[in-house]
């Protein structure tokens, strides 16, 4: 079967940019290759079903969400940024709340409203969706596409790879983009869990699950040199540390790091001092009946006394010094050390991917294969939480669409 333009993803990328394609091209043959029986599965459980689209304010902010990779992404978000991606599905009926902290949802809280939109708007210039069709493999000869799947060789002068990463295999990625892109010739970077949970080795605090900790100075310790520090939320797990300071930061963490987080916002003389003071006013207090007055769960502190095997029955004012700056030491920096990151089952998004070097920023054209690009998650791009893979996503899309709008 021949077409203009063969994509090889119907999730947010592969539809959007087949929708810039399309654009006064009603003539051209664009099809959409997708191995799942349904398009934008993993679009459809982002934001936990509620699809965090982007982010607000100045797009000039984004950037230091993206880690390392951010200068790749200077063109795609200045050419098409969060306020050009909101304005796109308010033009078609959507309208959208802000959040804490600026995160962007649809005001039904659905993201089947979004994908809904991007399927409307893929009918209505008849690109053709095949779905059940992953792509096994695909020759480049004769300057024209060659890809093969199951059934069926299909034939293409364009084609551009929007196939996503590994993170949640369960929705269709599974890395197929990965592999397509090496035997085109690309080098891949590794891919690996991204915005991950952290699992913990010899964790003690299984049974305080849930409890969040708000706003704390968390610290990435590598051989006994300080790697990176930062104030964030995070989340104790039943099996370690998860939460935005966690998953955020999670690119920067190996096996074996420390992470040490600093429970009170006193520095050690301060937090020596305010103790002592608690103890000469409400010494005859249980020691933690005096500890709960600082603002930590009562839970989390039992769990610390206990850890320092300290009682906390017995009265604060026979407390000795020992004990004392035991406290102080773990109140100022619990420690835990890094068993691994998450498996791609729990990580929102994959680090790695096609090596940006390769790809024309300005175009999302490869600069090995011409007429081949590449856009989303199969990039070597990963954000924070917070809507900026999905910008990313739509970013790059627009890019390589439009690029194939003026080709096609």
């Amino acid at each position: 079967m021949n077409a203009d333009l063969i994509i090889a993803g119907a999730g947010p990328a592969g539809l959007f940019a087949a929708i810039q394609a399309a654009a006064n091209n009603e003539n051209k043959k664009i099809i959409i290759m997708e191995k799942n029986a349904s398009a934008g599965k993993k679009l459809l459980i982002s934001g936990s079903g509620q699809c965090n689209l982007t982010h607000a304010g100045n797009i000039a902010d984004f950037f230091d969400h993206y880690g390392e990779n951010y200068n790749f992404l200077m063109g795609p978000l200045y050419t098409f940024d969060n306020h050009q991606l909101l304005q796109f599905f308010k033009d078609r009926g959507i309208k959208f709340r802000k959040a804490r902290g600026g995160k962007i949802f649809p005001e039904s809280n659905k993201a089947s409203d979004i994908l809904n939109v991007l399927l409307k708007e893929t009918k209505a210039r008849e690109i053709k969706i095949i779905y059940n069709t992953p792509i096994e493999n695909v020759n480049y000869k004769n300057k024209s596409f060659e890809i093969k799947s199951s059934n069926k060789i299909y034939t293409s002068k364009y084609f551009l790879l929007a196939a996503g990463g590994k993170s949640f295999p369960k929705t269709g990625s599974t890395g197929d983009g990965f592999q397509i892109a090496s035997s085109l010739g690309h080098n891949i970077i590794e891919p690996q869990p991204a915005l991950a949970p952290v699992i913990i080795k010899d964790y003690q605090f299984k049974m305080l699950s849930g409890i969040s900790l708000r706003n704390k100075n968390i610290s990435l310790w590598r051989n006994g040199n300080l790697v990176k520090s930062w104030n964030d939320d995070l989340l104790l797990t039943h099996q370690g540390l998860s939460g935005p300071g966690i998953i955020n930061y999670s690119r920067y963490m190996e096996e074996g790091d420390i992470i040490k987080i600093k429970l009170l916002k006193y520095s050690r003389e301060e937090l020596e001092n305010n103790l002592l003071k608690k103890i000469e006013r409400e010494g005859k207090l249980n020691l933690l009946n005096l500890l709960i007055k600082y603002p930590l769960a009562q839970r989390l502190i039992e769990k610390i006394l206990e850890i320092a095997d300290i009682d906390g029955s017995q009265n604060a004012a026979h407390l000795t010094k020992q004990e004392r700056k035991e406290i102080i030491e773990i109140f100022l920096s619990l420690e835990f050390e890094i068993k691994k990151l998450a498996d791609f089952n729990q990580s929102m998004v994959t680090k790695g991917g096609i090596d940006l070097s390769e790809i024309n920023p300005q175009t999302m054209e490869s600069r090995i294969i011409s007429n081949f690009f590449a856009a989303g998650e199969v990039l070597d791009i990963d954000g924070d939480t917070g809507g900026y893979n999905l910008q990313a996503a739509f970013s790059t899309a627009f890019l390589a669409g439009a690029e194939l709008a003026q080709r096609l």
